[in-house]
């Protein structure tokens, strides 16, 4: 299904605020050490219909990875929230519960075949529905972290338009494309007709009630979880910074959050029965992570995010003992593996990035999940070489790579210029895709005497990114697979 790799990421059209946001004190250890209760979902096996719908890019072999896919009903009663003192920009906002309304939504689990497996690690996604259906773009970024730990991952279809479809953000015209919009009870009556979502306010309580269920053992085959552990990308990520700023405090029921390619503001909470975009939040205050609690946040983002149209530089925050922010150089919010096969098909006035932003996600995922059973905190990482006048801005080399951030071979040893920054055309999928601007013929003479030169630098500069723990030893393959010393002469 390749509407998902498309545009999964396309919720994040929002112009975010130039400036810092605030900074972040030390955490404070005011957070309850108990849990809190609260409803969980019920979850029950589906069963009928055609097989498991989800917008990727490709179908995921998971039989090869010794994985098995469970599909289930979620139900119960949530609430949506109010938000009485309204939404500052340090986080620390008041929520309280208001009304209530029946659910029913859709939980996919892909999880290790065998139980004795399991890591004890469970990552719920809070699926993507910026292209007009629930897709996966987490899932896509570090499923070779995911099935290689053993860990379990759950996809929850949080958001109104993946389940009763509506409005689509941005429309792409690739091959799937045809379901955007239609929503799962369209999609598949038989499947998922009995499906139903009162609307984007209740998400956040929908979200927390399938982590309660999972928690307990519900939908896991018999296993139970020693940590969970939220997960969101593009405008599932501003969702989560509103989950952590407003429900958790009320809630506790993440372990963690893993929060990838936010912009500068958060998620609202939509009124009973609506729908919440990316572009209800244009108009709000820029927002860190709240310090006062324990759950740890993993924050990583994209050269396209920091600046362009996301603006996330206007939420920077320092690291903390429960925040770590890595800004990576030379990489784009919805990159050539996020797409997919259709990739090269876009016509963007430059090939889109393909640079190794998912190499550098599994090592703060990998460390994320080190963090919340007490091991070390992941390393603290360079902020990206920024100007804010006359406007916000990368700042860049002679070859246009941006200086600062988190470094890879393809950036330190290029060959091309991997970019955040979109190709000439200015489409909306393309300004989030940055590009891949081959260097000159006479450019890479001058940095490369010889194809071995090239080589020995590029392994070096790997190890180095290995050393520095931004990249994992079971990932340098995959890294040294961007290499191209087919573009060195000599």
């Amino acid at each position: 299904m390749v509407i998902g790799g498309a545009v999964a990421l396309l919720g994040a059209l929002v112009p975010g605020a130039v400036g810092a946001a605030g900074a972040a004190g030390a955490a404070s250890t005011t957070t309850p050490t108990t849990r809190a209760r609260g409803s969980a979902a019920v979850l029950k096996e589906i069963s009928g219909g055609d097989a498991a719908f989800l917008g990727e890019a490709a179908k995921p072999d998971l039989k090869a990875e010794d994985h098995v896919q469970r599909e289930y009903t979620a139900t119960g009663t949530a609430t949506t929230y109010e938000v009485p003192d309204g939404y500052t920009a340090d986080g620390r906002w008041t929520f309280t519960p208001s009304s209530p309304a029946p659910y029913a939504t859709r939980v996919l689990v892909r999880a290790p075949a065998k139980p004795k497996s399991f890591s004890g690690n469970v990552i719920v996604e809070w699926l993507n529905v910026s292209g007009g259906v629930d897709a996966d773009p987490e899932w896509t970024q570090v499923a070779e972290e995911l099935t290689r730990s053993g860990d379990i991952w759950v996809g929850v279809s949080a958001q109104r338009i993946g389940v009763e479809g509506g409005p689509v953000i941005v429309k792409v015209d690739v091959p799937g494309s045809e379901a955007a919009g239609k929503g799962l009870k369209a999609i598949d009556p038989t499947r998922y007709g009995s499906l139903e979502h009162p609307g984007d306010g209740y998400a956040f309580d929908i979200y927390t009630q399938v982590a309660r269920a999972v928690r307990a053992g519900a939908g896991l085959a018999g296993v139970k979880p020693k940590h969970v552990l939220a997960a969101g990308e593009s405008q599932s990520a501003f969702a989560l910074v509103t989950y952590y700023d407003g429900v958790q405090p009320l809630t506790q029921a993440f372990d963690g959050f893993f929060v990838h390619s936010r912009g500068g503001v958060a998620l609202p909470i939509a009124a009973p029965g609506a729908y919440a975009g990316i572009s209800d939040a244009i108009s709000g205050t820029p927002v860190i992570f709240r310090t006062d609690q324990r759950a740890p946040v993993m924050d990583i983002q994209t050269e396209t995010d920091v600046t362009s149209i996301l603006s996330s530089y206007g939420a920077r925050q320092p690291d903390s003992d429960t925040f770590r922010l890595w800004e990576v150089a030379g990489t784009a919010h919805a990159d050539a593996r996020l797409i997919g096969p259709n990739a090269s098909a876009f016509d963007c006035g430059a090939p889109i990035n393909d640079g190794p932003l998912h190499v550098v996600a599994k090592a703060a995922l990998h460390d994320l999940k080190a963090w919340v059973a007490t091991g070390p905190p992941p390393p603290r990482a360079p902020r990206l070489d920024v100007v804010d006048a006359p406007k916000v801005a990368v700042v860049r080399n002679r070859d246009g790579i941006a200086e600062g951030g988190i470094r890879t071979p393809p950036v330190d040893v290029p060959v091309s210029v991997l970019s955040g920054a979109p190709g000439p055309n200015p489409s909306t999928i393309c300004l989030l895709s940055g590009s891949d601007t081959p260097l000159p013929d006479a450019r890479i003479a001058e940095l490369y005497p010889s194809r071995a030169a090239y080589l020995k630098r590029f392994d070096q500069s790997a190890d180095a990114a290995i050393k520095a723990g931004f990249v994992l030893p079971a990932d340098r393959k995959a890294l040294l697979a961007f290499a191209r010393p087919d573009r060195v002469h000599g």
